[in-house]
């Protein structure tokens, strides 16, 4: 790391090992007058994914390699100008910049009005899960990821407002530390929706076959409270994330995730029907759910009320 001489050497010193603490070792130049850091920094660890709101109050310049890990970040305001394997590649609101792993990169204007929804992928875990969730040998996932993601429609928008859901736990910080079961769901769940917008033309085939659609539902059914991610499922299936998905809507008439839910809200129901000193949070924990609220609002959808008007 290394500060601008013009900037309060130990400020910016501490700054900036703060967030290399979080996301990456980088070399930090500060740019015109400012002398005082005004940081922005919270972060929700998931395990192999991190999700952060970034900003450092003030015109910098980031020199970084990104070891070990993707980068994408999401302007929430100002703007963002890095350089790009093919000129210069500009990021606003709406839009996000992807900077692949082990590579040197140039961020030649991070301004202070831009704070960022950032994301951080480990880089073997997340080529890893681009083979399961798109069905294709790709060697690293950085061999064809765009330099640069329009969050505004489709896929890409999807997967926007699900980073946008973690991040309203941002204060809390330690929210599933002590859930990796819940960590792996929603790392999962993150992986794949950045993958199938990054790579919209990849794992489109032949819908995937009864007999791997079977497996599939035999094995949510065995272990519905298991940690899901919709990789796992694609790789018992034998094919890509896209296929099964589009397997499950021509032969089950939903999503694979969709019907993870309902054999759990099955499951819940059928215990507190049975039982009925149960607590609702007991139930949802013992089904899969990462929290009794969130287990109450699925079975309110599903059934029309709430799970304590369920009791026998």
């Amino acid at each position: 790391m290394r500060a601008r001489r013009s900037a309060a050497p130990r400020d910016w010193e501490r700054v900036s090992r703060d967030v290399a603490a979080a996301y990456f070792p980088h070399e930090l130049t500060v740019l015109g007058a400012q002398i005082e850091s005004r940081l922005t920094l919270q972060t929700l660890d998931l395990g192999p994914v991190l999700i952060g709101h970034v900003g450092w109050g003030a015109d910098v310049q980031i020199d970084c390699a990104y070891p070990g890990a993707y980068e994408v970040n999401m302007p929430l305001t100002g703007h963002l100008v890095s350089r790009g394997r093919h000129g210069s590649v500009t990021s606003v609101a709406g839009q996000a910049t992807i900077f692949r792993a082990d590579t040197p990169s140039l961020i030649s204007h991070w301004d202070a009005t831009c704070t960022v929804l950032g994301v951080k992928f480990d880089s073997d875990w997340l080529d890893h899960e681009a083979e399961r969730v798109l069905g294709t040998g790709l060697g690293r996932a950085a061999a064809v990821l765009p330099e640069q993601l329009d969050l505004h429609n489709g896929a890409a928008h999807g997967w926007r407002q699900l980073g946008g859901s973690f991040a309203a736990h941002l204060r809390e910080p330690t929210l599933f530390v002590e859930q990796p079961a819940v960590q792996q769901q929603l790392a999962g769940a993150m992986a794949a929706g950045f993958l199938l917008a990054s790579y919209p033309d990849l794992g489109r085939g032949p819908v995937a076959r009864p007999r791997a659609i079977t497996r599939v539902v035999d094995a949510i059914r065995e272990d519905p409270a298991r940690a899901w991610t919709v990789g796992e499922m694609a790789a018992l299936a034998g094919t890509s994330v896209r296929r099964m998905q589009e397997g499950f809507r021509s032969w089950m008439g939903c999503s694979p995730t969709e019907h993870l839910v309902d054999v759990r809200l099955q499951r819940a129901r059928r215990d507190l029907e049975e039982d009925g000193q149960l607590l609702i949070g007991e139930v949802a924990a013992r089904w899969g759910f990462s929290s009794a609220s969130r287990f109450a609002a699925a079975h309110q959808r599903r059934y029309g009320y709430a799970p304590s008007q369920g009791r026998r």
